[in-house]
């Protein structure tokens, strides 16, 4: 007979300032979406990507794991400025433990942390034509506080979960969008043989990339090529961000405040819009604001990866996440950066309301296989 593969389950899990999501995949042969669910998390728990209070975000998992009836198993993503991640290459070298050793060394020199304070991985990547024929690898090298980790693993063991990985939530950004991504259209920008990526040289006839961004609380970043990863950044400043703003000027809860932002978007006129008026221009006045200090954020991420030596053209942008369910906020992005911007969503979502969908992207790719 032939033996049946066991059936697997892997919850991924992405904590936000005001919420956990949580996403299954069931692997039997094939990935399957399976339970999923969203919980408001507390004031005071997470704060710019990092764990505040383990304690209460191990709680709020306990209580959703419990009421979704999801699975154990979980793999969670962390997305601060206290990660760094590099591109490092290297000489081809094929014995693990020799790779081992050249990896640390570089890691020394071009992470700025102290290693022994750090959890460090890395993974070798495609190379170019280029690098093959020189015997040279890519390596993508991932480091990150303990400290900034430790906060995460507490709060799952604090809930009863099995930690089956912890990943950089860029990486998983990658994973649950880029697999459906459509080739983009060539004469929505200049081409990439026709733009200059800093200083100048030209990128020549690489294959494209894309900046892909996830639209939270924070703004987390990533330009890749396919599945690669190239290069990633984490912006402080996010819808959280924006929320903030329109609760100082009118007054509101920070809750309140959340809720005003898609419900007034950048689409239709105020005076179409149910509610107070002074709220809705207010809502209107800070998320103009917010939408031309995201396009400052993506643009200033194109000028630095593009200056970096080797870098490949973006031809597209690609966002995710909450901010996304604005209603003329990616528009008005693509306005600003000039460049040809969509909305990810992975097709195993396309069954759940927008909403919901464009907030559980990225731990659905935390839930996929690597």
């Amino acid at each position: 007979m032939l033996a049946s593969r066991k059936s697997t389950s892997v919850v991924g899990v992405d904590v936000e300032t005001g919420s956990v999501a949580a996403t299954e995949v069931r692997v039997n042969g094939t990935a399957q979406l399976g339970r999923t669910g969203i919980a408001a998390l507390p004031p005071g728990v997470m704060r710019d990507g990092e764990v505040v209070d383990s304690a209460a975000l191990g709680e709020v998992l306990k209580g959703l794991f419990a009421e979704q009836k999801l699975a154990r198993n979980v793999r969670i993503g962390i997305a601060n400025q206290r990660i760094v991640v590099r591109t490092v290459r290297l000489p081809l070298i094929e014995k693990p433990d020799e790779l081992e050793t050249a990896i640390r060394f570089q890691a020394a020199e071009q992470i700025p942390m102290p290693l022994e304070q750090a959890v460090l991985d890395w993974r070798v990547i495609e190379t170019d034509a280029a690098a093959r024929e020189s015997r040279q690898m890519d390596v993508v090298v991932v480091a990150a506080r303990r400290d900034a980790v430790d906060g995460f693993t507490d709060a799952m063991r604090l809930a009863g979960l099995k930690p089956v990985g912890i990943d950089v939530s860029a990486f998983a950004m990658i994973r649950a969008l880029a697999g459906e991504m459509p080739p983009p259209a060539p004469d929505a920008v200049p081409g990439y043989e026709e733009r200059p990526l800093g200083g100048d040289g030209f990128v020549g006839a690489q294959a494209p990339a894309r900046l892909y961004c996830n639209l939270g609380d924070i703004t987390n970043l990533a330009v890749a090529r396919g599945s690669s990863c190239l290069f990633t950044r984490v912006s402080s400043f996010g819808i959280e961000g924006i929320a903030e703003r329109l609760a100082e000027r009118r007054g509101l809860a920070l809750e309140h405040a959340r809720q005003w932002l898609p419900h007034v978007g950048l689409e239709r006129p105020i005076e179409e819009i149910d509610g107070d008026e002074e709220i809705l221009r207010t809502a209107r006045e800070v998320l103009l604001e917010g939408a031309s200090k995201l396009a400052g954020e993506l643009r200033l991420s194109l000028d630095y990866y593009g200056g970096q030596d080797g870098a490949v053209a973006v031809d597209e942008i690609v966002v995710c996440g909450a901010g996304t369910s604005i209603a003329g906020l990616p528009e008005h992005l693509r306005s600003e950066l000039g460049y040809a911007l969509r909305v990810g969503r992975p097709t195993a979502l396309s069954g759940l309301d927008g909403v919901t969908a464009a907030r559980l992207t990225l731990p659905y790719g935390l839930a996929l296989e690597e």
